[in-house]
């Protein structure tokens, strides 16, 4: 197959080389001429510009550098080296396939990359072009090795014949390979994928913390709990969406181990924002369940008085109650029955160096915190795939 890689940094020189390898025929694009040279001189077809004239079908692969400014991607050259395929597109006979294969967000293909080509080609997609989204996942370190070997490639396309011609290319490489019939799912892959990868890495550190503060070895530690967390070694737990965890296990812990940390003068912001989105879909949930009670799922009476464990939550809703920093109703973390909260008790110590939950705090059986149990009625604590 015929094949262009505009931007040829690591990630579009290591694209390039690969299906050069497998048997195709490609050219690297880059504005750089140094890096232009060094192509060149390692015997590779580099240019300055992109030129379809003389070429019929192809593949355009846009590996671009998005890097991010703040808390958003710079699209400047990713923009430009856009633009000037749309150009290149103007003058060209064929019918080619723009791939989006750096790293952008959600729906920049069709939102941004297919409205800048049809501007600069006078071209419709769909008829004079055709669009795709190829997210790579490569390391920077391993970046040819990673192309040559990968885990997973994903092609994300609303046209099912460049949905089989990208297939058909990437078929040599091996893998596992989803197809996706829009290209923003295929994106929002790619940010998901390195999102939890950054969450895992921090959610460790914090755990570090808290361990090197109590001079236990993190090491054996990790290396014990990715084999006995089912979220480790299960990919379908936890990763549903949409259901907050239930049972008792995960409540009564994740609060009991924020304030043990605190005790101990660790701060423990990961654990408290996930202590703090739970509790935002224990209360979609709970929406939910009021607006149809015929529809609901081993969740008990509405005033909590039984739960599918049997605990008697005797009417406190601790979960509803604001987290630090947070306004909202009671604000003395007082529920129903006068007596604090979870999420109360999460204020009062949580925050404070040093503190270690009083005695008075502790709670008897009937005051645990509880969530709501999985809509489908399974109780992911007790090693029901989620």
């Amino acid at each position: 197959m015929r094949i262009f890689v505009v931007g040829s940094g690591v990630v579009g020189t290591a694209t390039g080389k690969g299906l050069l390898e497998a048997g195709n025929q490609v050219t690297f694009v880059d504005v750089a001429p140094e890096r232009v040279s060094l192509l060149q001189g390692l015997g590779l077809d580099a240019r300055a510009e992109l030129d379809l004239r003389a070429e019929r079908d192809s593949f355009i692969f846009l590996t671009l550098p998005t890097p991010n400014v703040g808390s958003r991607y710079d699209l400047s050259a990713f923009v430009a080296g856009t633009r000037g395929v749309g150009q290149a597109l103007r003058v060209s006979g064929g019918r080619h396939t723009v791939v989006v294969r750096s790293t952008v967000d959600p729906g920049t293909t069709d939102g941004l990359v297919g409205p800048l080509l049809e501007q600069e080609s006078g071209l419709r997609q769909g008829d004079g072009f055709l669009l795709a989204s190829n997210p790579e996942f490569l390391r920077a370190a391993s970046a040819a090795e990673d192309f040559r070997w990968p885990w997973m490639t994903v092609i994300g396309s609303r046209n099912r014949r460049v949905q089989e011609r990208l297939a058909e290319l990437f078929a040599p490489f091996g893998g596992s390979l989803r197809i996706f019939d829009d290209p923003m799912t295929a994106e929002f892959v790619k940010c998901a994928h390195n999102l939890f990868n950054a969450t895992k890495i921090s959610f460790w550190n914090e755990m570090y913390t808290v361990a090197d503060r109590l001079r236990l070895d993190l090491g054996a530690i990790a290396d014990t709990v990715s084999r006995s967390a089912e979220a480790s070694f299960n990919p379908a737990y936890g990763t549903r969406g949409g259901a907050p965890y239930g049972g008792v296990c995960l409540p009564k812990d994740t609060m009991a181990f924020l304030g043990f940390a605190a005790g101990v003068g660790v701060d423990m912001p990961i654990l408290r924002s996930v202590i703090e989105t739970n509790s935002r879909f224990v209360d979609r949930t709970d929406r939910t369940d009021q607006g149809d009670l015929g529809d609901r799922v081993d969740r008990g009476d509405l005033d909590g008085s039984e739960g599918t464990d049997g605990i008697d939550v005797d009417g406190v809703d601790y979960f509803r109650e604001p987290l630090p920093g947070r306004s909202g109703a009671a604000d003395r973390g007082l529920g129903s029955t006068g007596r604090r909260t979870g999420a109360a008790v999460l204020a009062a110590e949580a925050g404070e160096r040093g503190v270690r939950w009083s005695t008075n705090e502790i709670r008897a059986a009937d005051e645990i915190p509880r969530h709501a149990t999985d809509p489908f009625g399974l109780e992911p604590t007790d090693g029901t795939q989620r």
